[in-house]
């Protein structure tokens, strides 16, 4: 939402200084241009982007509309956890094979549909709680593996926010094409009147224009927001790590869920007594098939 609010606003603004000195609207809708641009960028796109990376870039392009994680989120995943380091606690590690072999079955994580959706999330706690059924790895060695994991996630989910931020600076090069294609027409005309050629040579100067606004306006920035959010999901996934890191060492579930919940920035960490809450509400069906 915030991001759609901002299109506005860049839109807004330019479109309102252009009339405040009395420009024409309509002048810069030059379809040949706008064709000349995105199409070259588009192009530009596949000739030098592996396939996987483009289907990062269009998830990453729908998940700016959706805006990065907020509180709610990590208070879910701390009662998902917390629920999950008590079940091994009381029932030991190898009751938690079944619910990682089939996690849409799981008694747990079915419970949990956004953290089920996150296939990054749901491999990486899989693979790691699977590591520590196998046994055999010492709680630093397995630190050490899934900070390996992470860097060589992180380093994959950057290189979309940097192939749009590259496409972003060739814009305004572009835009120079599209403005030189123009005059290369309007010198065609080079005989007609001066009222003639200022219009065409206007037309041939859109494309700088568009090429500026696009990169600096629209593409940088978005570029900026995916940077944003695939740092996002990396605290998201090192919150899951110092949670299943801390239990591994021996700590109750209740303090591992607060090494968890330390990890997060302040703007987003659920508070203390939030955490407590939730983690109780999400013990009680767990509590309730015991009993009965």
């Amino acid at each position: 939402m915030l991001a759609i609010v901002g299109v506005i606003v860049v839109i807004g603004s330019v479109l309102g200084g252009f009339l405040m000195v009395g420009g024409h609207p309509e002048v810069l809708v030059q379809v040949s241009e706008i064709v000349v641009i995105c199409g070259a960028a588009l192009g530009a796109l596949l000739i030098g982007t592996p396939l996987g990376v483009i289907k990062r870039i269009v998830g990453g392009l729908i998940g700016v509309l959706r805006g990065t994680r907020g509180r709610a989120d990590y208070l879910e995943l701390l009662a998902m956890l917390y629920r999950v380091f008590r079940t091994s606690q009381q029932a030991g590690i190898m009751s938690l094979e079944t619910h990682f072999d089939a996690p849409e079955e799981s008694a747990i994580l079915s419970e949990y549909p956004e953290f089920l959706a996150n296939q990054q999330a749901l491999e990486f706690l899989s693979d790691s709680v699977k590591v520590i059924i196998v046994g055999g790895i010492s709680p630093h060695d397995l630190e050490e593996l899934m900070d390996e994991d992470l860097e060589t996630l992180h380093e994959e989910e950057a290189k979309a926010p940097s192939t749009v931020n590259k496409m972003g600076d060739a814009l305004p090069g572009l835009g120079i094409v599209a403005a030189v294609l123009g005059i290369v027409h309007t010198m065609a005309y080079i005989d007609q009147p001066p009222e003639v050629l200022g219009e065409m040579v206007a037309a041939a100067l859109v494309g700088t224009f568009l090429g500026v606004l696009l990169s600096y306006g629209f593409v940088g920035p978005i570029a900026s927001n995916m940077e944003y959010r695939v740092a996002s999901e990396l605290t998201y996934l090192h919150c899951i790590k110092a949670g299943l890191l801390a239990v591994y060492k021996g700590f109750p579930p209740a303090i591992a869920i607060e090494f968890a919940r330390r990890v997060l920035p302040p703007e987003i960490r659920p508070s203390f007594e939030e955490t407590e809450e939730a983690c109780k509400t999400a013990a009680r069906p767990a509590a309730q098939a015991e009993a009965a």
